[in-house]
């Protein structure tokens, strides 16, 4: 899968720097999203971004929630043209 320039919003990145366990949760979402799996989506979701990756005409959007801790739900964004994939908070949209 291409992601493009990998970035992550100020957020992420502080929060990451700080906690072991977020980066960690960070590492894994992202290696679940190149192998497809789209973490806490609807099957509607699932089946766009899988038309998405056979077109490579759309963005791709997959959210990630830690089993602990609610307020580590991550989202990682990649942008149609595969030119950057963004890992955020939902409140940093």
């Amino acid at each position: 899968m291409e992601l493009g320039r990998l970035l992550s919003t100020a957020g992420v990145a502080a929060l990451a720097s700080e906690n072991d366990d977020f980066a960690k949760h960070v590492l894994i979402s992202l290696t679940r999203y190149v192998a497809h799996d789209w973490g806490d989506l609807c099957g509607d979701d699932w089946t766009t971004n899988e038309m998405a990756m056979e077109s490579g005409e759309q963005r791709i959007f997959a959210a990630y929630k830690h089993p602990v801790h609610e307020d580590w739900r991550i989202w990682i964004i990649t942008e149609w043209d595969r030119s950057v994939t963004t890992i955020l908070f939902p409140d940093e949209y």
